[in-house]
């Protein structure tokens, strides 16, 4: 049992980074002659403080993210009920987050108001509940991020913040036309992330098909590169159907009349 415990007790210590100063503690708690019961204090107090400073560090990427932290949209609220196919099992084992230890990408494809954007935040929010920074971004406003960073000669840094996100969720592919110098931005972007290590992943989601988005894009050759790196090793989800905005919309009819005494005293 006091093996067992003194190697939680390393286990711990580790995880708070204090690995080297516990380095002799076998010798200390010979000396001390600590019994088990102590041993699980001391375990117990390590354990407190790790639970608080996983806490703290999933509060913080979840800040940093920019998903939504009010109303979180999650798998466990995702409506799955809505969605049918014989391949549902893929959708539901996104929870696993397979994709960004595989470093594939994903794309949710379909109208509005089938999920697509709840799926990809849900994606991202599962990825910082295991500590692996998400970020979110519309893409008009990366195709503003990436005009400013050309006007005020940001760049490289720019692509930077862009690359180092574990996940990165770009939504409404479609919404906006990105110029030639955000284009070119975008390939840099997609080409270094591709080349990244670690857990990595895209996640983009649009009601236009991928064969529709040089529509939006400038530079030809730059977008077939990047969307050469973007599908290279990706799951596309092609969601069908009709939306499921508004279900809980309430409609009340009524109208308004003027009793007859009140006309007769407007004439």
């Amino acid at each position: 049992m006091s093996e067992s415990l003194i190697e939680s007790i390393f286990s711990h210590a580790d995880e708070l980074k204090i690995g080297t100063y516990a380095s002799n503690l076998p010798g200390f708690i010979d000396s001390e002659n600590m019994s088990p019961e102590e041993l699980e204090a001391v375990d117990k107090v390590l354990s407190h403080l790790c639970k608080q400073k996983n806490e703290t560090i999933i509060a913080t990427l979840l800040k940093m993210s920019r998903l939504p932290l009010k109303e979180p949209k999650t798998f466990e609220s995702f409506d799955y009920t809505i969605i049918h196919g014989k391949q549902m099992d893929a959708l539901k084992n996104l929870k696993s987050l397979s994709a960004v230890y595989a470093r594939k990408n994903l794309a949710f494809i379909g109208p509005q108001g089938v999920g697509k954007t709840h799926l990809a935040m849900a994606y991202g929010r599962e990825c910082c509940n295991n500590r692996l920074k998400s970020y979110f971004i519309k893409a008009t406003e990366l195709n503003q991020k990436f005009v400013d960073a050309v006007k005020f000669g940001h760049e490289e840094s720019t692509i930077n913040g862009l690359v180092k996100p574990s996940c990165l969720i770009i939504d409404e592919i479609g919404k906006c036309v990105f110029n030639k110098e955000s284009t070119r931005m975008f390939f840099d972007m997609v080409d270094r992330r591709y080349n990244k290590e670690g857990p990595n992943t895209m996640i983009f989601a649009s009601n236009k098909s991928p064969d529709k988005w040089g529509e939006f894009f400038s530079e030809d050759s730059s977008l077939l590169c990047a969307l050469d790196r973007i599908f290279d090793d990706a799951t596309v989800f092609m969601i069908k159907g009709e939306s499921y905005r508004g279900r809980k919309l309430e409609t009340i009819a009524i109208e308004t009349s003027r009793s007859k005494q009140q006309a007769v005293k407007t004439k």
